[in-house]
């Protein structure tokens, strides 16, 4: 009413704020179900838990962290007993470039040695040099890498990330999911979220397909990603869907199929294909 009576306006905010240095770490939250007779081999599920500051990050991604705890706790209650062990593993930096899952991996799996010709690579981190990736003794265990980092949707379906060879398993463990309305298998890939971590490294990796609902016209990276936003239903679907891959991957007698360890890294670059979650 000011405004439309012309009157001039003057606003004035105080602002305070604290900037904490007392631990500048970002730490992965990571937990397991033990395996029996295959512990060795490992099938991990992961959701990155950190978010941008301007909401509370109810659907990037504490949506995918939710599912992924909720669908082991899950199997849990039904007294599992899987036979290889199962890890859960919520990240912490992914916003920042996948910098949680990117340091695990380099870790535990391997790393990039530095390119022929450009000694200064050595001081940089691995998913940033040229030369070949030099496995480390896990990676040869780590069976499958499920990912969810797309809002708070139904899981609809899997990118098999172009690994055609598991294409018909995930197929098969779809088809008693069809009432759920989990159905499709596609031999895209998708990008700028922690599975790309693992796909880099050689390990077979998988982000699942929800539906978008207001993920990327509202909610993403926004002040509107609130937990008003979130459907329990939805939530509910997407951890049964995740706790059956996760179930039938530790148990199947055979590893999953790998695609071809790339031993020359490709760009990864965030935020620019239509429907990548970050």
């Amino acid at each position: 009413r000011l405004l439309e009576a012309g009157r001039e306006i003057e606003v004035e905010v105080d602002v305070r704020a604290a900037f904490h240095a007392e631990d500048l770490n970002a730490y992965n939250t990571i937990a397991e179900i033990p395996g029996t007779d295959r512990k060795g081999e490992v099938v991990m599920a992961g959701a990155h838990l950190d978010s941008y500051q301007g909401g509370t990050g109810a659907t990037d991604n504490a949506a995918g962290s939710a599912i992924m705890m909720e669908a082991v706790r899950i199997l849990q209650a039904l007294g599992v007993k899987p036979r290889r062990t199962i890890r859960i593993a919520l990240w912490s930096g992914e916003e920042q470039g996948l910098v949680g899952s990117r340091a695990w991996v380099e870790a535990h799996l391997g790393e990039r040695r530095a390119g022929s010709g450009d000694p200064a690579q050595a001081d940089l981190p691995s998913f940033l040099r040229t030369g070949p990736f030099q496995p480390k003794p896990e990676h040869a265990g780590l069976v499958a890498y499920f990912n969810t980092d797309n809002g708070g949707g139904r899981i609809r379906g899997i990118y098999a990330q172009e690994n055609a060879a598991v294409a018909p398993i995930f197929e098969a463990w779809l088809r008693p999911l069809h009432d759920l309305g989990a159905t499709t298998v596609t031999q895209n890939d998708t990008g700028a979220t922690d599975h790309l971590s693992f796909d880099a490294a050689g390990i077979p990796a998988f982000q699942f397909i929800q539906d978008e609902m207001d993920y990327q016209g509202r909610t993403w990276h926004s002040n509107v990603d609130t937990f008003d936003h979130l459907e329990k239903e939805d939530l509910q679907q997407a951890a049964v869907v995740v706790a059956t891959f996760l179930y039938h991957a530790a148990m199947r007698p055979d590893p999953m199929p790998r695609k071809h360890l790339r031993q020359e890294p490709g760009a990864v670059i965030s935020g620019v294909t239509q429907g990548s979650p970050e």
